[in-house]
């Protein structure tokens, strides 16, 4: 329910060795770690090495693969893991007990020298299918297009310069179509056609619009009308209705009405 975690400083008392797993095929190592402690002896005036602790270090994976590669015997160690106790048979029939680390981390104890690093790096696999419809594959799964609405790559790929259309301008001048209203109908020798003119003018007065408009005059021409003063203002009287001939307030002048060319 609980793991017990130490950290032991000590030194390699054997070389590991990678073995791998019969039924999992698992890369593991192990080796011992001996752990002593240093006293002061007053008696001799010198430190002397006190009680030991041996430990078995088990290391799985890549662990282990970096321990076999990094750790000679003799090394000073630190490790780091779960400890707990295997019980076992001896050889005499003993029951005995060993101590075992699981080991989480190990490395070098760089107080008592140098080392140099070097990042493990596994080749890694790579595995492409290359077929008539990997193009088509999305996430490994194949796909495709929505409403047929999409080329295949391989069709635009094909398409040579020559096959791409090209554009065409026409000019306005060498218009053909009958897109013109009724109102365009100027002649070959560019004079407007008046009757067609007069008739769009009095369809216009029909209903209301525009005022009064006398046939036969241009509509560029810069004449002031009858009743209209110079400066393009109606006449008073026909603001006062004094004549009596028409007694709404409009201005007897003629008013301009665009016609298109």
């Amino acid at each position: 329910m609980f793991d017990t975690t130490v950290t032991i400083v000590g030194n390699a008392l054997n070389t590991p060795e990678l073995r791998r797993t019969n039924g999992s095929n698992t890369l593991v190592a192990s080796f011992r770690v001996a752990s002593t402690s240093r006293r002061y002896d007053k008696d001799s005036g010198r430190w002397v090495d006190g009680p030991s602790l041996r430990v078995r270090v088990t290391c799985w994976r890549r662990l282990a693969e970096g321990v076999t590669q990094s750790v000679l015997t003799g090394d000073p160690l630190v490790v780091t893991g779960r400890m707990y106790t295997r019980d076992w048979i001896g050889d005499d029939g003993q029951h005995r007990v060993s101590y075992e680390l699981e080991a989480i981390a190990v490395g070098h104890d760089l107080s008592r020298g140098f080392a140099t690093f070097k990042r493990h790096r596994p080749a890694g696999t790579t595995s492409a299918v290359e077929d008539a419809e990997a193009d088509t594959r999305i996430g490994g799964e194949p796909s495709v297009p929505v409403n047929g609405s999409a080329r295949h790559r391989s069709d635009l790929d094909e398409l040579s310069p020559s096959d791409a259309p090209t554009p065409t301008f026409e000019p306005p001048s060498t218009r053909t179509d009958d897109s013109y209203d009724e109102f365009d109908s100027a002649g070959a020798d560019g004079s407007d056609d008046r009757s067609a003119t007069e008739d769009a003018i009095n369809v216009i007065r029909a209903v209301g619009l525009g005022g009064g408009y006398e046939a036969g005059a241009s509509e560029d021409d810069g004449r002031v009308g009858d009743g209209e003063s110079e400066g393009g203002e109606a006449d008073d009287e026909s603001d006062t209705g004094s004549t009596g001939t028409d007694p709404s307030p409009r201005r007897r002048g003629r008013s301009r009405i665009a016609v298109p060319a």
